[in-house]
């Protein structure tokens, strides 16, 4: 049996449309169908239904499904054994991250672990949305959220801390704020409500009620920008707010929140030395204090 043909059913069951499996393995999505169509012939039997919404396993598809995993967990393994060459880690790693995280804290240090194994290719993926294991958008997925389902590794990576900020520029020309209660005089900076791709981003209404808004973002990366050019307060991580020397920490000890990143990645490719390697050196990152991520003492 064709492997190249296993892996583009397995794309396609991992994420139910030709769209997106097609972008899982980097070819065009006439490819996948047609790869699909050889799989299907060989087997003698259709393993999607097709659907408007898109491709859902028949029967046969179900029961080729774990076989082809338990395929492609051994050609990862034999795969790991071959990658890791006289100059260090090959191949690629592909890690999901939320946007702020990514951009501020390891992008740099990536960076510079793939310049020193000029073989090994990191994509970052760094995005104002959840990035999912189960559809393969990655090897590595850092979240706000545990993962609870499928065979998965998971650890804590670290807690962080975010606090409330403004701008000098916009404090100076302002009410002073000294009390919640003179954050009724202040327009805010925060999420879309309806759009907020976790939970665990609900912070600033169990804080407080603003009054009004001055620019609501899915991207925090944006609502760092918007408290910069002083259109607002906002609640910002740590490691983005306290490095810039343009924003003043506000009410310490009333707006404070703590909230926890989780690392996990797919059981069957935990033995892949340069997943593993990229593993351990995101965990080193987060343990180091320059990265902002834990707690510090006022």
């Amino acid at each position: 049996m064709d492997w190249d043909n296993l892996r583009f059913f397995l794309a396609l069951a991992r994420t139910g449309t030709l769209v997106n499996a097609a972008r899982t393995v980097q070819v065009d999505h006439t490819t996948v169908s047609r790869r699909i169509q050889a799989l299907e012939k060989q087997m003698g039997a259709p393993l999607f239904a097709r659907e408007a919404s898109g491709h859902r396993l028949t029967e046969a598809g179900r029961h080729l499904l774990p076989q082809a995993e338990a395929m492609e967990a051994a050609f990862l393994s034999i795969e790991s054994s071959s990658l890791v060459t006289q100059e260090g880690l090959s191949g690629l790693v592909r890690v999901g991250v939320p946007e702020g995280l990514g951009t501020q804290v390891l992008a740099a240090p990536l960076a510079e672990l793939a310049r020193q194994h000029p073989s090994l290719v990191i994509d970052l993926l760094a995005l104002p949305r959840l990035v999912h294991l189960s559809r393969r958008e990655a090897d590595i997925v850092i979240s706000l959220e545990r993962p609870t389902r499928g065979s998965v590794v998971v650890t804590k990576l670290s807690d962080y801390v975010l606090r409330l900020y403004g701008a000098r520029d916009y404090l100076a020309q302002h009410a002073p704020i000294a009390s919640m209660d003179d954050l009724a005089e202040h327009t805010f900076i925060s999420y879309v409500d309806d759009l907020l791709f976790s939970k665990q981003l609900q912070f600033l209404e169990s804080f407080f009620q603003p009054q009004h808004f001055g620019l609501r973002s899915t991207s925090v990366l944006a609502q760092y920008q918007a408290v910069r050019a002083g259109a607002g307060l906002a609640i910002l991580p740590a490691f983005i707010g306290d490095r810039d020397p343009a924003l003043v920490q506000l009410l310490p000890q009333q707006a404070q929140f703590q909230r926890t990143f989780w690392m996990s990645m797919p059981a069957e490719i935990r033995h892949l030395a340069r997943v593993q390697a990229v593993w351990q050196f995101l965990r080193d990152v987060a343990r180091k204090p320059q990265s902002g991520l834990l707690p510090q003492p006022e």
